[in-house]
């Protein structure tokens, strides 16, 4: 067994554990996600606002994956279509 084998059996349960909170708390990180970026465009001026919008988004998607690994997509790969743009400031 391989340092790469030991470490995903390692991380494996607590990959699991992030997985399953994420899917019992999405709509608070959702809302998390908004009111950061809500937060850091305002403090910014709106200097960013494109790149905030555009990593925002990212980390919906990715949030998105996570919670919901189990569960079936669109097609046989088994990946959740990508989520709408995140709204504006």
């Amino acid at each position: 067994m391989g340092l790469r084998d030991s470490m995903k059996a390692k991380l494996g349960p607590a990959k699991d554990k992030v997985s399953h909170l994420a899917q019992q708390h999405e709509g608070k990180i959702q809302h998390g996600l908004d009111k950061a970026a809500k937060t850091v465009d305002k403090r910014t001026k709106g200097k960013y606002s494109d790149r905030i919008q555009t990593s925002t988004g990212k980390a919906k998607h990715a949030m998105d994956r996570l919670a919901h690994k189990n569960d079936p997509g669109p097609d046989t790969g088994g990946t959740t279509p990508p989520a709408g743009p995140p709204p504006t400031s």
